[in-house]
């Protein structure tokens, strides 16, 4: 009977894998995410219910209590988080899984003989005390640096990069003792025996590289920082399943942190960074330095109001949206979406430019527009629809600043040099809707402001834009 529990179960964790491939293929496209993410929820499910239905599980009271108290808060957490706060909530779970591989390390290495992970004599296996030394150094990495990153999207501590001295030699003698401590851990005799404090040592020296690695890292690189501790998860998760001896967690884990790692490869390509000049830290926050480009004191800017727009939009014969993370803030999703239906009503073709690092983390716009219920036609990636704003009639810019600045060709001093961006400025007109002139996240001034086919709409963008519908009935 044992055999049959064994082999179901493995069936289960191997049908379980299955559908998390085929989750992560649905939801590389708009179109098929729906799918993609039940394919996930199945496929969780299925392995939930396998662990549950083991007959190594001993007690059926506490795993009832956890899957109670940890479903009502995701149930609580799912109808009340809006989605512009989804970046921060990413972050917030994924420091969730980073814990709970430090909880399930610490478990394992202060009773191993219920982990199975001992010799006859009850002692632990070296290959296990490297498995559980990495998947709690990675854990504890990515709850700190996860922290760290909730706190800066929450707004709970600036989003400016916090630059300690020396932080690169602290980060590589830190980094470095870790991995000596899993060296002499996994060679103790004392490690062995459960004793000694070598295994707190990596522990704690792997909270405290978490919380230096993402302090000086601004605003403008989060994307990056998001996708990269979501990859730090996987790991850490992949790390611990080979402690559990669990198929599934070790499947799940490698495939979240490869795809992690792929969609951090990504974002730093889009904005033409190396993922070690992000860890470096320093760029992007609210008050990075000087700007360079053009201040607002150096010239004049073209300002318009809602009626104003109203007038080009409704006369214009293609629109191309740029919704950036000031339409998050604003929540204006809706909004611009009504705006755009009202536009297609007048016979204006009207399609969306998503920049891949807009927002606070990968796909953020793509989340916003799709709760918005924005036909997924309509909707066009950098590489898709840059060479179409030379045919536009208005660029309609939300809040997207960075990632509309032509700065980032033409000057070589700025941080952004070299990143690609939405060609806006080729529009006939550009209509930017924004609160004020101020830099963005990369603390650079945007020319854009100051060119003769742009009109500046100052205002918040839920508000400009509903000015911007009253003006087109």
């Amino acid at each position: 009977m044992n055999d049959f529990f064994v082999n179901a179960t493995a069936l289960a964790y191997l049908v379980a894998a299955v559908l998390f491939i085929l989750a992560l293929r649905g939801l590389s496209s708009p179109e098929s995410s729906r799918q993609g993410n039940f394919m996930g929820m199945l496929g969780m499910l299925i392995a939930v219910v396998a662990t549950v239905l083991s007959p190594d599980l001993i007690s059926y009271l506490e795993i009832g209590i956890a899957l109670a108290v940890g479903g009502g808060i995701g149930l609580v957490i799912a109808r009340r988080i809006p989605m512009t706060a989804m970046p921060q909530l990413v972050a917030a779970f994924h420091s969730l899984v980073g814990l709970a591989a430090v909880l399930v390390a610490a478990a394992a290495f202060l009773e191993p003989m219920n982990f199975g992970i001992t010799d006859a004599a009850g002692n632990i296996f070296a290959v296990s005390r490297v498995e559980m030394a990495l998947g709690a150094a990675i854990g504890a990495i990515t709850f700190s640096g996860s922290v760290i990153a909730w706190a800066k999207l929450q707004g709970t501590m600036s989003g400016t990069p916090i630059i300690l001295p020396l932080r690169h030699l602290i980060n590589l003698v830190l980094g470095l003792g870790i991995l000596g401590l899993i060296g002499v851990f996994a060679i103790s005799e004392v490690a062995a025996t459960g004793g000694g404090d070598l295994f707190w040592y990596i522990i704690a020296a792997s909270f405290t590289i978490g919380f230096l690695l993402i302090i000086p890292i601004g605003g403008a690189d989060m994307p990056v920082v998001i996708s990269m501790l979501n990859s730090y998860s996987g790991w850490a998760a992949a790390g611990i399943g080979f402690t559990l001896q669990n198929s599934a967690l070790i499947v799940t884990g490698a495939l979240v942190g490869s795809s992690g790692a792929i969609l951090s490869y990504i974002m730093c390509k889009a904005m033409n960074r190396s993922f070690f000049s992000v860890i470096a830290g320093g760029f992007g926050g609210d008050a990075a330095g000087p700007a360079t480009g053009a201040g607002a004191s150096d010239k004049p800017v073209k300002q318009g109001s809602a009626d104003d727009a109203a007038f080009i939009l409704k006369n214009a014969g293609k629109v191309i949206i740029v919704p950036g993370y000031g339409m998050a803030v604003a929540q204006a999703q809706h909004a611009v979406r009504e705006m755009a239906d009202m536009l297609k009503k007048h016979g204006v073709d009207v399609s969306y430019a998503i920049h891949p690092v807009a927002g606070r983390m990968p796909g953020h716009m793509n989340v916003l527009l799709a709760e918005a219920n924005v036909p997924y036609d309509e909707v066009f990636e950098l590489e898709d629809i840059n060479n179409q704003f030379p045919t536009a009639d208005v660029a309609f810019v939300v809040g997207a600043n960075d990632v509309t600045n032509p700065a980032a060709k033409t000057d070589t001093a700025s941080p952004i040099y070299g990143m690609p961006i939405l060609d806006v400025e080729k529009a006939q007109t550009v209509l930017f809707v924004k609160r004020s002139l101020s830099p963005g996240y990369a603390g650079v001034a945007n020319e854009l402001f100051f060119r003769d086919n742009t009109m500046m709409l100052f205002g918040d963008a839920k508000k400009m834009t509903e000015g911007i519908i009253k003006g087109l009935d």
